[in-house]
């Protein structure tokens, strides 16, 4: 008897010394798997709008000519659908929406779950589903955050740092849903939003438990396997490693040429815009329409990327193909997403990074054989070393491919590849895509904004106060 009150006394002092409120832990774990499902409901949505959209269609029609006009109306009906409810009811749910989620971390942007919960799921079927060049991660991380911010609100969250925690938790949680990649998701918050997150040993528990359990429920319905089957790999001599970073500066110069790129298409798209609903509405059926006729006859040119990476893989591209297709992808790309489209922008750089380390392995090992190296090595750097480019979050890119491929052999020339990519856009005078795209959101609304584009090695706020209040 005195043995058990001894062991109750100990279980209760350890429960005691452990800060943590119990209810955000148990908020994180509930919107954790929120988000995993609705990330789940979103992709098979997406999945069963891009298949019906031909299957209907290809069915009631048999003449080629006669399809292509049909895929081509339908496909622009879903996306000025998803244009018009955005602009109508939720600009904040146009784009990628990560940008919007940074801005909530800082209260520089406000969460009105009530309508972007609703616009984002509708609008980002409307745009992946007519066949656009987007990816499903912008929508889930955005619509992740959101739930978070629907049960501060329902709970009645009036500290700061816990709903901030919450909405951390929350968008881990939908980058984990997305491409079943846990690691990832927790890396991004921190990495991705470092000047927003609040670093501290609560915050770091809730969005761990917010990115397992939405990897979880993803697992639970989608199963356990990789979502790129490239190939095994063995590990890579260190002689070649020098190919890894050269390979990751070539990947930065790109990253800097898609993100001016793509800011330069927005300011025009804009520009023609001014602000009418017609015009908005009108163009994104325009690209919407072409991209659905794009994917009857090409269909490795539109699309989310992993139909390319797969088309790649099993041997469908030559060198020239590689470098047509890489170019026509890098422009179908910055149309969609500069559009204003309601999708994210992860996947395509994904497709990008692997068509050009592919055509970079291509030629490596030509000119250097002694190295014995693979192409597919090549292909899944690439892949990592360009979103780091863009996105400037290294450790991100390396996590999330190999994540994605279970390449984990892969991690020494992968890392080398995503700092040579980045430390490469750095030089050049890149910033990162989304503390951009924050900003220009900020001026637009004439908001009062902090310029982290000064700063770009911003250092972790003091943990001190957070804890103190759990």
């Amino acid at each position: 008897m005195k043995d058990f009150i001894l062991k109750f006394k100990f279980i209760d002092q350890l429960i005691k010394s452990d800060k943590t409120p119990l209810h955000i832990l148990l908020l994180s774990a509930i919107i954790g798997a929120c988000a995993g499902l609705l990330g789940v409901a979103f992709q098979f949505s997406v999945d069963f709008i891009s298949t019906i959209r031909v299957s209907k269609v290809e069915q009631y029609l048999s003449d080629p000519l006669h399809i292509a006009i049909a895929i081509f109306i339908v496909s622009m009906i879903l996306s000025m659908i998803s244009y018009y409810i955005v602009k109508r009811f939720a600009p904040e749910a146009g784009g990628s929406g990560i940008p919007e989620v940074e801005g909530a971390l800082e209260d520089l942007r406000p969460v009105r779950w009530w309508r972007v919960l609703p616009v984002k799921f509708l609008g980002g079927l409307g745009t992946l589903g007519s066949g656009m060049v987007l990816g499903r991660e912008g929508p889930t991380v955005q619509m992740g955050a959101n739930i978070a911010g629907m049960f501060a609100d329902i709970f009645r969250l009036k500290q700061g740092e816990n709903r901030h925690i919450l909405l951390a938790s929350g968008a881990a949680a939908g980058l984990s849903a997305a491409f079943n990649a846990p690691l990832a998701g927790i890396i991004f918050v921190i990495e991705e939003m470092r000047s927003e997150f609040k670093y501290g040993l609560i915050s770091f528990k809730s969005v761990l438990i917010g990115s397992v359990m939405a990897t979880i429920v993803f697992r639970v319905i989608y199963g356990s396997s990789t979502l790129l089957n490239i190939g095994t790999f063995d590990h890579v001599d260190l002689s070649a490693l020098w190919l890894f970073l050269l390979l990751g500066f070539l990947m930065g110069l790109v990253g800097l040429s898609f993100n001016r790129s793509l800011l330069f298409l927005q300011d025009r798209f804009e520009a023609f815009y001014r602000g009418k609903m017609l015009r908005f509405v009108i163009t994104g059926g325009i690209i919407g329409g072409s991209c659905g006729v794009i994917a009857l006859y090409l269909p490795d040119l539109v699309g989310e990327g992993f139909n390319v990476i797969h088309a790649w893989r099993n041997g469908s591209f030559t060198l020239q193909m590689l470098l047509i297709i890489f170019l026509l992808r890098f422009l179908t790309s910055i149309i969609c997403f500069s559009s204003g489209a309601t999708g994210g922008i992860f996947s395509p750089l994904l497709a990008l990074g692997t068509l050009f380390g592919a055509l970079f392995g291509d030629y490596a090992i030509h000119f250097f054989p002694q190295y014995e190296l693979h192409t597919g090595i090549f292909a899944i750097a690439g892949m990592g070393a360009l979103f780091a480019a863009t996105v400037r979050a290294p450790l991100t890119g390396a996590i999330l491919v190999l994540e994605l491929t279970s390449s984990f052999t892969l991690i020494l020339p992968m890392l080398i590849t995503c700092l040579g990519a980045t430390i490469a856009a750095q030089l050049f005078g890149g910033h990162p895509l989304y503390t951009v795209l924050l900003e220009k959101t900020l001026l637009k609304n004439h908001q009062p904004i902090r310029n982290p584009l000064d700063t770009p090695n911003c250092e972790p706020r003091s943990t001190a106060s957070t804890e103190t209040k759990s």
